[in-house]
Order: structure tokens, then C-alpha cells, then sequence
């Protein structure tokens, strides 16, 4: 095979490329097998008609097409592997000639990989706005979350405040006609949880049991229901009962019934102090990578980024948002119904940022590249058993699925990530 590629713009160019005889012949054969199931020809049972008759009756050429889509594959992928080059889309194949005896000439548009010209990626100078100091307000912020997921709600006959529960039936319309959704019984609303419409929960405020309110509102100007979005509403509601919270007391007792390990408040302090102190140190290394990857990029230079990429970009990460859920038993039709949101919504959402991410997985291909990190078997042993760990999927399975090139592109792509990090100086 001969195979040359020429660019004919920033990322695009066009592969020149031909396959042999050999080839050719395996493509033919390959052909006739499968197109001769399918022919009758009197005085031969159906399929059992030989080549030389069908070649006589049809002539070679007749297989032409269904023997390069036979070959077209294999022989695309050794043509872009001679001519060097790292196609991000599928091709435009255009047949230059299949001419018999010769061997085939073939041009493909291709589009490939931008160039990347890297700036300085080492010993980058980032700020980071995080501390890893744990402070004793901390310890008494994550003491008290915990103190109140305990507490009980308890009916009062005082006037409801904001933290208050009140347990309310409501009715809604706008212009005096009720609207579909806009009616509820016995709904428990924490005033000042900003689960409802704005301005309908401080309306709330003061009220007693028995009490009943012409809540006025006005829905926001992207309400989901477009029927509803920026009209005026008025909700008819009852307070059936007014509720409060009643934290119990943060002792030794209740230490034990917030985390079953301690026995004493102190113990579930030093706990929650050195939970805290592994959650603030990883917070604080996980902003100097991404500080410091962002500043290895923005050093660097791209010209373009095919929207090939980025198209791929997003469907991948819709793809893996979707099957993340799908693991926790919400299909994508449960959660669009759920979130209000259509496919077209979370495209534009993973949209937004597609290029920045793109930008960033070739800048760190590029260092990887760049510093040539070798893999050893070790190495990719011990991704497959964190892999396997990380989905619960025995280690043989992992194997399978994944191919040992992309298992040594994601190490050298940590390598490269490590190497950004571990040398940035932190301010």
C-alpha cells in the first residue's frame, strides 16, 4: 500500500491512498460468498452457482462494490497509520478507480487532530482560594448539620416562623380559572426553604393552624410551564398545622445516635475533625490541579477545534450523565419527566463548556506525548484491578472491554496530570 495525506485547510486535508491485488482478491472472494446465497441460475441449485459461471453471467466487476466495502476498513486504518496522522471523524471515501488487474485508487476528506503547540507546563505559579486548616467552627458547623437531621417536628400553637413547618391545602388559578398542578392536601413547606413560587412562603409567615390565606404571587418569567411563566396567580390556602423543629440536646447520648462508632461527643468531634481535615486536603489538591492544568492550557496554543470533537465532546459526556443515572435506576425518560428538561436542554447544557473541555484532553494528550511515559505491564495491571473495583466488574470483563492502547493512553494521560500538579508552586 501507498498512502499519502495532504492538509487542505487547519484540521482537514485529503488521504491518497490504494489497495493491492492481494487485497483485492480476499475482498473478491469474500464477495462472492456472500452475494452467491442469493442467486438462482437454472441447472444449479440456488447458491451453488461457481464463480467462474457467475463471473461469465455478471462479469468481476459486478463485486466490485460489495468486496472494497468488505476491505475499505482494514485498508483505511493502514493507510492512516502509514501516512501518520489521527483522524477525529468518520471520512468522505471517494473512489478515484476500480480498474481490473490495478490496483484500486482511493481519496478520503479526512479531518484530524489540531496541533498543539505547548507552552510551559512545568513548575506553573497557581492560586488556589482554599485552606486545609480545619477550625474549630468547622467541627461545630458539621456538629450542629448533624444535631439537626435529628430533630424531631413537633405541632405548636404559635404563630409559624421562618425554620417553621406548616402543613397546608392550596388551590391555584390565575384569573379566577385553577390551573392543572397548582393543587395540593396536607403538603408539608418549610417556610424559607425556597421550595415554592417566590414570595409565596413569606406570605406564610405569621399564620396559625386553622388560618386561611390568599397567597398572591406572580411566576417567574422562565417557569417551566410556559403557560404559566410571568402570569399572576393566586393560591386559595389553608393551614391545616403549624410545626417546629425540636433539636435534641447535643450530648454523649446523642454522639452515639449520630455516628454508632463513638462513645463519647468528644470521640465524634477528633471523627468529624479528621474527616473534615481528608475532605479539605483533597478539596485543596484538586483545586491545584485544575488551576494548574487551566494554566497549562491557556500557555499552549490551538488554532481550531473541529466541531467533530466537539459534537463527540458532548454526546460522550451526555452519554456518560445519562448512564450514571441509568445505574441508579432513573432512565432518560424518567429524568427529563422529573427535571422538566428535554434532550435538547441537556445538549446545550454540556454544550457550554464542550470546547474548554476538548481543549484541555489535548493539551494533556500533548504533554503526555511530549514526555514520552512509558507503561509498564504493572502499571496497566493495577488500572484494570482500580477499574474493575470502581464498577464492580470482575477483572477478566474489564479486559475484554477495554483495549490495551486505551488503557495505556489513560495512564500516560495521569502521568501528565501528575506531573502539571506536583510541580505547580502554589501561592
Amino acid at each position: 500500500m501507498t498512502a499519502s495525506f495532504e492538509k487542505t485547510g487547519v484540521n482537514n486535508g485529503t488521504l491518497t491512498f490504494s489497495i493491492d491485488q492481494e487485497t483485492i482478491k480476499k475482498g473478491l472472494d469474500k464477495a462472492f460468498n456472500k452475494v452467491k446465497g442469493n442467486i438462482t441460475v437454472p441447472g444449479f441449485r440456488k447458491g451453488k452457482i461457481s464463480r467462474q459461471m457467475f463471473e461469465r453471467m455478471y462479469g468481476e466487476e459486478a463485486l466490485y462494490e460489495e468486496a472494497l466495502n468488505a476491505v475499505l476498513p482494514e485498508a483505511y486504518d493502514a493507510a492512516v497509520k502509514e501516512a501518520g496522522i489521527e483522524p477525529v471523524a468518520q471520512p468522505k471515501i471517494d473512489v478515484k478507480s476500480l480498474n481490473k488487474g490495478e490496483d484500486w485508487e482511493l481519496t478520503g476528506d479526512v479531518v484530524v487532530k489540531p496541533e498543539v503547540k505547548l507552552g510551559e507546563y512545568k513548575g506553573l505559579e497557581v492560586s488556589v482560594d482554599l485552606t486545609k486548616e480545619v477550625t474549630d467552627e468547622d467541627v461545630e458547623a458539621r456538629l450542629a448539620s448533624s444535631q439537626n437531621n435529628l430533630a424531631e417536628l413537633v405541632v405548636k400553637e404559635e404563630a409559624a416562623e421562618n425554620g417553621d413547618t406548616v402543613v397546608i391545602d392550596f388551590v391555584g388559578s390565575v384569573d379566577g380559572v385553577e390551573f392543572e398542578g397548582g393543587k395540593g392536601n396536607n403538603h408539608s413547606l418549610e417556610l424559607g426553604s425556597g421550595q415554592f413560587i417566590p414570595g409565596f412562603e413569606e406570605q406564610l409567615v405569621g399564620t396559625k393552624a386553622g388560618d386561611e390565606v390568599e397567597v398572591k404571587v406572580t411566576f417567574p418569567e422562565d417557569y417551566q410551564a410556559a403557560d404559566l411563566a410571568g402570569k399572576a396567580a393566586v393560591f386559595a390556602t389553608k393551614v391545616n398545622e403549624v410545626k417546629t423543629k425540636e433539636v435534641p440536646e447535643l450530648d454523649d447520648e446523642l454522639a452515639k445516635d449520630i455516628d454508632e462508632e463513638v462513645e463519647t461527643l468528644d470521640e465524634l468531634k477528633e471523627k468529624f475533625r479528621k474527616e473534615l481535615t481528608e475532605q479539605k486536603a483533597e478539596a485543596f489538591d484538586d483545586a491545584v490541579e485544575t488551576a494548574a492544568i487551566d494554566a497549562a492550557v491557556e500557555a499552549s496554543e490551538i488554532v481550531e477545534i473541529p466541531e467533530e470533537m466537539i459534537h463527540e465532546e458532548v454526546h460522550r459526556a451526555m452519554n456518560e450523565f445519562l448512564g450514571g443515572m441509568q445505574q441508579q435506576g432513573i432512565s432518560p425518560e424518567m429524568y427529563f419527566q422529573i427535571t422538566g428538561q428535554t434532550e435538547d436542554d441537556l445538549h446545550k447544557q454540556y454544550e457550554a463548556d464542550a470546547d474548554k473541555r476538548v481543549r484541555t484532553n489535548l493539551v494533556v494528550e500533548a504533554i503526555a506525548a511530549a514526555e514520552n511515559f512509558v507503561t509498564t505491564d504493572a502499571e496497566v495491571e493495577a488500572e484494570i484491578a482500580d477499574l474493575a473495583g470502581q464498577y464492580n466488574m470482575p477483572v477478566d470483563q474489564v479486559k475484554n472491554l477495554l483495549p490495551l492502547d486505551m488503557l495505556k493512553h489513560d495512564i500516560a494521560v495521569k502521568k501528565a496530570v501528575d506531573l502539571i500538579t506536583s510541580s505547580a508552586v502554589v501561592k
